[in-house]
Formats: structure tokens, sequence, C-alpha cells
């Protein structure tokens, strides 16, 4: 329960800040998550908006909040956003880029017939990896960037601090985690392996923007607007490369 939980670190411990938390229900602010009325005796806050518990999640098993967050519930993802103090964005995204990557890479190599054991060979082959890597960081960067202009430029009142930039980066860092599933697609190639890319991309920009929605507490459509004007600038970037004649 909660306080397995908090044994493991997975929770921060009550506060008694404004704001400090949000309402996985109604996003509403609030002050603490559960309270200790000692002897092994907790109990969930109660929003004080809708009248539910602030955060339900804090007495689940880690893996139920995981599946609730691959079916992209916007509760998981407040009570993963708000109520948690996980700090893996960063790596989770050079592991997502260098999957990414990897896939690229294969590909590339698949349509090359050159077999040559030598050693220039293989140092091009891994100049290749570096360089999709790099290609995909890049492709990323300017998704994001194209994200961030639209909501910037649509919603200003939402982006006028610092701290709102990092959060909505965090969050779409973190909403990028269905990438982990190309390398199992890759490795259990079949003749289907194109459309599960296919479903795994939509995947990631479904959850991009159901991090986006709920960061900003907007509505289903402004998201989306964001992640096309996004895909807009990504795929700039890629006629850019494919123009320098880099395979991409």
């Amino acid at each position: 329960g909660v306080q397995a939980l908090t044994g493991l670190g997975m929770l921060p411990l009550p506060m008694a800040t404004p704001g400090a938390y949000r309402c996985i229900e109604c996003n509403g602010e609030a002050t603490e998550l559960y309270r200790d009325y000692q002897r092994g005796v907790l109990r969930i806050s109660i929003c004080k908006s809708c009248q539910k518990p602030v955060d339900k999640y804090i007495e689940y098993d880690p893996v139920i909040i995981l599946i609730n967050a691959v079916l992209c519930k916007a509760q998981a993802y407040r009570h993963i956003l708000f109520n948690t103090k996980i700090n893996i964005h960063g790596k989770l995204c050079i592991f997502c880029l260098l999957c990414e990557a990897y896939l690229r890479w294969l590909q590339l190599q698949d349509s090359s017939q050159n077999t040559d054991p030598d050693d220039l060979i293989r140092y091009a082959k891994e100049w290749d990896f570096y360089r999709m890597f790099g290609i995909a960081s890049l492709e990323q960067t300017s998704f994001f960037i194209g994200i961030f202009i639209t909501l910037w430029w649509m919603t200003p009142e939402m982006l006028k601090r610092k701290s709102d930039f990092i959060l909505l980066l965090k969050a779409l860092l973190l909403s990028t985690y269905g990438k982990l599933l190309l390398i199992p697609a890759v490795i259990w190639e079949h003749d289907y392996t194109p459309l599960c890319l296919a479903f795994i991309k939509v995947f990631v920009l479904i959850s991009n923007s159901q991090a986006i929605r709920v960061t900003l507490n907007l509505n289903r459509i402004l998201p989306w607007f964001a992640i096309f004007f996004g895909l807009i600038l990504e795929n700039g970037v890629v006629c850019l490369f494919q123009k320098m004649g880099w395979d991409v």
C-alpha cells in the first residue's frame, strides 16, 4: 500500500505546500496526497474541488500504473508527472534514441551488399550508427521545437515560466517510451514488421498528445494541432538531410 511505496522511494512524503501535488481526476491543486495518523494508519486525501481521492494510484502496484499509462489514461499521466519523483526522462530519451538509431542502422546495413570484413568497412559501419543517432536526435529536437512554438503561439499564458517549459519537456520525453518497442519489433522480424513500426509511431504520437493535454490541462484538439506542426518541422529536417545525400 502507501507505506510500501513510500519505503521504496516511489512517493514523495506528504507536504503542506500549496500546489505541491495535483488531483488526478480534476487536475486541481492539492497540498498532500495522504495523511499519516501514526501507528500505521494512513488515509488518502480527498480533493476539495471534485470530492474524489487526490491520487488513488499511490496504493496501486507499479505494474498496474504502467498498464494504465500504456492505455493513455489521463489519471495515470497526472500521477506520474505531478505526484511522483520520477527523474529518468533524460536516460529514457537517450535509450529511445539509441533504439531508433539501431533500427535505422540495421536497415542501412540490410540495404548494403558490402560484406568485406576490412577494418575500414567496420569503422565506416560504426560511424553510420553514430550518424543515425545524431540524425534521430535532431529530428526529435525539431519535433519538440515545433510543438513548443505552436503551443507558445496558441496559448502563451500556459508557458509563461521556465518551469512550465521544463515540465512540458519532461512530459514529452517520458511519453516517448513507446519507442522502446522498436527493438522487439526488429528482433522478432516478420512480414508484418513495417505495420508494427507504423503502429509504434502512432502510439508514441498518442502518448505525446496525452502528455501535452495533461501537463497544460488542454482540450484534445490543441495538442494534436501542435503535434501536426511538430511533424511538419521534423519532416522538413528529414528532407534537408535527404537533399544533402544522407540516408535517413
